[in-house]
């Protein structure tokens, strides 16, 4: 299987204010209840997505009845970014939220009280050291044809195009550098530009290299684009990298809840696990996207996040200097 869209919107690291909600779909049935409401009643949970095609995991699971057979009516919203969702989940606007581990640990770093309640997508065990990673990475790192750039190496005092500054894309490729022996506070020149805008500066060499996503990898890989790097797979190695997420706030008010909607996930993980085609053609139903199931990589929809799928960013992360200290991780998994 080709490219995904699964992490799309996850790669602009924009304001928090940029929230905006967008009802898409619900599951369940019967009128909402509060929690702790009479026995067979409903209980509603409002879930931010980012619109991925990941998002068939739940979809499924929504169309499968495992919601409603805990109790609960998903309704489902898509948010511009992932910050505004981690702001809708803190604000209790929404109660529970998608975010990739690198900005929920920026947030979690200004003290935001959030916890993560459930695996949404990553990387399967070994996939770093996989024969070709490029087959299981949505991102990439390419030069222009006409650079005359080869490796990662090559790259020393090059303009490199990404989409926003101290984001998702800025700190994978700053791991892809840091291994090439290339300091990425000062080795490289970052320039913004949105992805249509890099692909076209690939295509006319104004810039060196850019940091893509799919479909844009594909559309820089037309044009003659050299890639170097998957730096995603390379960052995150494996596990859990797409969370989900919840307020401590809603966590405490909402206790049967949450924990319903942890069980609810795990067997539509295991579901879209048993059947990719059907999970992610409901992701691609959802998002309006123009691809087939055929033109997405296969995702990953892990059973559980381990520790360590958030340590090893969050070391990184300070190792590469986008964090001052590391996190602290207490409790920030709820179990199930």
């Amino acid at each position: 299987m080709k490219k995904s869209n699964r992490v799309l919107a996850a790669l602009a690291l924009l304001p928090a204010a940029a929230l905006a909600l967008s009802a898409c779909s619900s599951g369940g049935t019967g009128d909402s209840a509060a929690e702790g409401g009479a026995e067979g009643g409903v209980t509603t949970l409002k879930v931010a997505t980012i619109g991925l095609t990941s998002d068939g995991s739940l979809l499924t699971g929504i169309e499968q009845g495992f919601f409603e057979e805990e109790g609960l009516e998903i309704e489902t919203s898509i948010v511009a970014n992932p910050p505004a969702g981690l702001a809708a989940v803190q604000s209790g606007q929404v109660d529970i939220a998608y975010s990739p581990s690198i900005p929920l640990l920026n947030a979690l770093s200004q003290g935001v009280p959030i916890q993560v309640i459930g695996a949404a997508d990553g990387f399967a065990p070994g996939a770093a050291e996989a024969e070709d990673p490029t087959t299981l990475d949505d991102t990439g790192l390419f030069a222009s044809a006409s650079s005359g750039i080869t490796s990662i190496e090559d790259l020393e005092g090059k303009t490199v195009a990404i989409p926003a500054r101290k984001a998702q894309l800025e700190v994978v490729i700053a791991g892809e550098l840091e291994k090439a022996g290339i300091d990425p506070a000062t080795g490289v020149n970052w320039v913004v530009l949105d992805f249509t805008s890099a692909v076209a500066a690939l295509q006319n060499g104004t810039v060196d290299a850019a940091g893509l996503v799919s479909p844009f990898t594909a559309e820089a890989l037309d044009g003659g684009a050299v890639q170097l790097a998957a730096p995603s797979v390379g960052f995150f190695e494996e596990g859990a990298t797409g969370l989900w997420t919840a307020g401590t706030s809603t966590i405490e008010a909402k206790p049967e809840a949450i924990a319903a909607f942890q069980r609810a996930i795990v067997k539509s993980n295991a579901y879209a696990t048993e059947h990719p085609e059907e999970a992610i053609q409901a992701g691609l139903d959802a998002t309006e996207s123009t691809l087939t199931v055929d033109e997405v990589k296969l995702p990953v929809w892990p059973a559980e996040v381990l520790p360590i799928d958030l340590e090893r960013p969050n070391e990184k992360m300070v190792a590469l200097g986008f964090l001052t200290a590391p996190v602290d991780l207490s409790g920030v998994i709820l179990e199930g």
